[in-house]
């Protein structure tokens, strides 16, 4: 008897080491350079306090199993798992956060960008551009029901957190008629985008096909494609999520995601590496190296630098207000447009109501007519879902969207962001948060839309 209990107890030891060499240790790097990244633009960017993010922003997991120790001197984060797998994340002023990889830290440390200023100031300049609200409000709406439908998205305090709402901003017939946060955080709190970034890239491709400098419809010219069936694929099947190339969109483990994210210096050329698997064109699948190489694609047709990174505030986002926004590069200096940008509640209901108002904002046309339509239309072989960007259909059937208007599309972050835009009811509902396992998005906006006027 006692040498079957050895057997197996060595039978079990055996598949531990087996499981912790095959499946754990190769992920650990991953999971530790997501932390020392997250927590660096956080602490370093949003000014969030580190047990805060460990909270919310980290709290999902295995991402919540690692530890990460902040450098307030050197603007810098190193996380472990058990003690293993160190990886670091420094911040670089207008750059944001970046995990330290093939360049060096020196390197790392010694870039900066000076976003440039707006030219004005929000505080003496009236909604939507600045943040001087009205002192009364749209007729016709039930301001009581609407108050209580936000209080209900939240957490009661000292309670278990389940819905996870960390803000939330309605903006509707272009004023802004409600806000509320959680306890500690505020109008000026910026929020961590994810894949809300994406949607600013689609807008940054717009700009420069008003202007001429990009065409969706043209091949794109990537030298290394040239000689495959790559080659034919054009900026509208980037778009649209209909590259062709081999990609799993996976964080939870080790997928083309991850490893771009998390382990590539220069994202535009780890994606352009992908080999094809479908025809460009005939297949859709959600993919954040699409996103990334829309990315490199506008810094080429930039073919400036310091142009490119003055892009997304000058051509953009200081047009319409959004002054507490960055967009964060790699270590190439590539925008990150799959996934990296943080800014406030408002500043993402100022982005909505740009696309509720058709690409023009308080009489400034910063899109061409007829982008905000391109970019909702339903991308091929998408089933509905998505469009140029924007989702057309909540991703999570778990979540569908049944009780809302059917002209409803909206950008999407990974953890539950999200900004909601419904033409036909004047309507932009941002929500931020962490997660929507126990949120029901359908019925917060059908309970939105039943405080407005008929």
């Amino acid at each position: 008897m006692k040498k079957l209990l050895k057997r197996i107890l060595y039978v079990i030891l055996f598949g531990i080491l087996v499981f912790v060499i095959v499946y754990a240790w190769p992920r650990l790097p991953i999971i530790t350079a997501l932390t020392a990244k997250g927590m660096c633009s956080s602490v370093f960017f949003a000014e969030k306090n580190p047990e805060r993010v460990y909270a919310e922003d980290l709290s999902f997991f295995p991402v919540s199993l690692a530890k990460a120790k902040v450098n307030y001197e050197e603007r810098s984060v190193t996380a472990t798992l058990f003690g293993l797998a160190k990886r670091k994340a420094i911040f670089r002023e207008g750059l944001g956060a970046v995990i330290v990889l093939e360049t060096s830290e020196e390197e790392l440390m010694a870039a900066s960008f000076d976003i440039p200023d707006p030219g004005y100031s929000q505080d003496t300049i009236p909604w939507p551009k600045g943040d001087v609200l009205p002192g009364s409000l749209p007729q016709g709406v039930n301001y009581t029901r609407l108050e209580a439908v936000l209080g209900d998205a939240f957490d009661p305090p000292d309670t278990e957190p389940l819905r996870k709402t960390l803000g939330v901003v309605v903006i509707y017939d272009n004023m802004l008629i409600a806000e509320k946060y959680l306890e500690g955080y505020d109008a000026y709190t910026e929020f961590h985008g994810w894949s809300m970034t994406k949607s600013l890239t689609c807008a940054m491709v717009g700009i420069l096909a008003g202007e001429g400098r990009m065409d969706v419809k043209t091949a794109v010219d990537i030298p290394g494609w040239k000689n495959d069936e790559r080659g034919e694929t054009t900026l509208e099947n980037l778009l649209h999520m209909n590259s062709g190339l081999k990609w799993v969109e996976n964080y939870f483990t080790i997928s083309e995601a991850t490893v771009m994210l998390m382990q590539s210096d220069d994202m535009f050329e780890y994606t352009v590496g992908m080999p094809t698997e479908h025809t460009p064109g005939s297949s859709w699948k959600y993919s954040s190296g699409d996103a990334n190489l829309v990315s490199g694609l506008i810094r080429r047709a930039v073919d400036n630098d310091e142009q490119y990174y003055n892009l997304p505030y000058t051509g953009l986002m200081h047009r319409i207000g959004m002054l507490n926004t960055l967009i964060e590069t790699d270590a190439a200096g590539n925008f990150v447009a799959s996934s990296y940008s943080y800014g406030t509640t408002r500043d993402w209901a100022r982005f909505g109501l740009l696309y509720l108002n058709n690409g023009v904002f308080e009489g400034d046309t910063i899109l061409p007519p007829g982008w905000v339509d391109y970019s909702r239309q339903e991308a091929p072989n998408s089933n509905g879902k998505y469009a140029g960007t924007f989702w057309l259909q909540e991703p999570d059937t778990v979540n569908k969207l049944r009780d809302v208007p059917d002209d409803i599309f909206f950008a999407d972050g990974f953890l539950g962001q999200r900004i909601y835009i419904m033409p036909s009811k004047k309507l932009v509902v941002v929500r931020m948060g962490y997660s929507l396992k126990n949120f029901s998005v359908n019925n917060f906006l059908r309970d939105i839309v039943s405080t407005l006027p008929d």
